[in-house]
């Protein structure tokens, strides 16, 4: 329980570093997480570009949004 808190701090602390920040993109490949939260809290969660795994995921989210937008139009 206490090991699971302390990996939390340590992730928090990674998206808080501001090195680990491009312009408006997280680029972390030590971080696991395929989503984290922003910088500023409050304007919710972004994807960690470093991880290989969030180019796929943002190409899947881009093409279901036409895919339903075709369907609902």
């Amino acid at each position: 329980m206490k090991r699971r808190k302390l990996e939390k701090e340590l992730l928090d602390a990674m998206s808080r570093d501001l090195n680990n920040w491009k312009g408006p993109f997280y680029v972390n490949r030590k971080d696991p997480r395929l989503i984290v939260p922003k910088y500023s809290r409050w304007m919710g969660w972004t994807f960690n570009f470093g991880n290989p795994y969030a180019w796929p995921a943002l190409i899947a989210l881009i093409v279901i949004i036409i895919l339903l937008g075709t369907y609902t139009g």
